[in-house]
């Protein structure tokens, strides 16, 4: 078998605005699954770049599945972009110091969504917003120019700002038979071994 190394940074020979994710992370609270990759217009590298207000000091992480799709222009919204938002205002006076500093908020007050995650076999479209802490299930659909607030099932397709369900991929019994299936963990030989079935309109 002459199977795609997962450890290749750009699997398209003489194409480096595709690579395989995990090779270029650097950042250690994100985390990404085999053969899930990016695709970017104009730098692979922008991927961290869209991972926005990802501060080491609040924890939370950005985790990926395996063979997940991710468009260019992808953006990630981790908490660090919160405000604390029982007051009055929700102007973050104590981040200018000086005389201000006395309005600082512990990080406990901060709104936190808990970690991002995208599961298996997720495609995300062109320009997508994922808001802080949102799930996404195993094989959902993102539509371009989406903005994701709240989590997304499995094998569901969703769009639009706020993103709502458009519909489910297949029915809800297929659905669970593929969420038992879990093919993304089947060994890379066999998955190579069933492509005609995995790849093959189903029901």
């Amino acid at each position: 078998m002459n199977i795609p190394d997962s450890n290749d940074t750009f699997p398209l020979e003489h194409y480096d605005r595709l690579c395989f994710l995990k090779n270029i992370i650097t950042n250690p609270n994100i985390i990404v699954g085999d053969y899930t990759y990016y695709d970017d217009f104009e730098d692979v590298h922008n991927f961290e770049k869209n991972v926005k207000y990802h501060f080491d000091f609040i924890g939370d992480k950005l985790i990926i599945g395996k063979f997940c799709m991710i468009a260019s222009g992808v953006t990630f919204i981790m908490n660090g972009a919160n405000h604390k938002m029982d007051g009055i205002t929700a102007y973050p006076f104590n981040i200018f110091g000086k005389d201000w500093k006395v309005a600082e908020p512990k990080l406990s007050d901060l709104p936190y969504k808990g970690d991002t995650v995208v599961g298996n076999d997720v495609w995300i479209g062109t320009n997508v917003t994922i808001m802080p802490g949102v799930h996404i299930g195993d094989g959902a659909i993102i539509a371009s120019n989406a903005t994701v607030t709240r989590d997304v099932a499995p094998y569901s397709i969703v769009g639009g700002n706020p993103a709502k369900e458009i519909k489910k991929r297949f029915s809800e019994a297929k659905i669970k038979e593929l969420l038992e299936m879990q093919w993304w963990n089947w060994d890379i030989e066999k998955i190579t071994s069933n492509l005609k079935y995995l790849t093959d309109k189903s029901e």
